[in-house]
């Protein structure tokens, strides 16, 4: 969604829940959904675990599915998903999309802009969940900082990108909530 600025701080969330279920996923859970790498370009070095999807075919009466991530996390992100929407956002919209990402060290994210009317309409939710000095988050030519324990709203509609110079992997876990329709006036 376009906003009036580039990211926008929510403020501080509880990550430790959600930490600890991440960290304690094996290998395999990353691997073996490849949604995003094999439909986006951009994203074909990063890693994913999907928990509800859309393609947004058919905008705006679309369908949401859940993904092999659900069972893995919803318990622990559901929860945090409510408590950022009923803090920051009117109630009675919809998550459609709901993800955790991990980009390996060394590797990057090329600059975009999300172009789907959906990203036009939803507000992008990142939550970083582990990170590293040497990740350059960019927005419209400007590094941002990241810092887990902290939520944040990306304007997706702005130039973005995210290269990880470091040794560590980075991993968020991001969504995708779009605020119920307004009433015609």
């Amino acid at each position: 969604m376009d906003i009036d600025t580039p990211l926008r701080e929510l403020g501080e969330v509880e990550i430790d829940a959600i930490r600890t279920a991440i960290l304690a996923l094996d290998g395999t859970a990353w691997k073996q959904q490849q949604l995003t790498q094999n439909t986006h370009e951009v994203h074909q070095q990063t890693e994913s675990i999907m928990l509800v999807h859309t393609t947004a075919a058919g905008w705006p009466e679309i369908e949401v599915s859940k993904e092999n991530g659900w069972d893995l996390l919803a318990d622990v992100a559901v929860p945090l998903m409510h408590g950022i929407i009923e803090t920051c956002y009117p109630k009675g919209g919809s998550i459609i999309r709901a993800m955790v990402s991990r980009l390996p060290a060394g590797r990057n994210i090329s600059p975009h802009i999300d172009q789907h009317p959906s990203f036009h309409a939803g507000h992008r939710v990142h939550v970083p969940i582990t990170t590293n000095p040497r990740v350059r988050f960019m927005i419209d030519g400007q590094r941002y900082n990241l810092e887990p324990g902290k939520a944040y709203e990306l304007n997706n509609q702005k130039n973005h990108s995210v290269m990880n110079k470091g040794r560590d992997d980075t991993i968020s876990f991001l969504f995708d909530y779009v605020p119920p329709a307004k009433p015609a006036t």
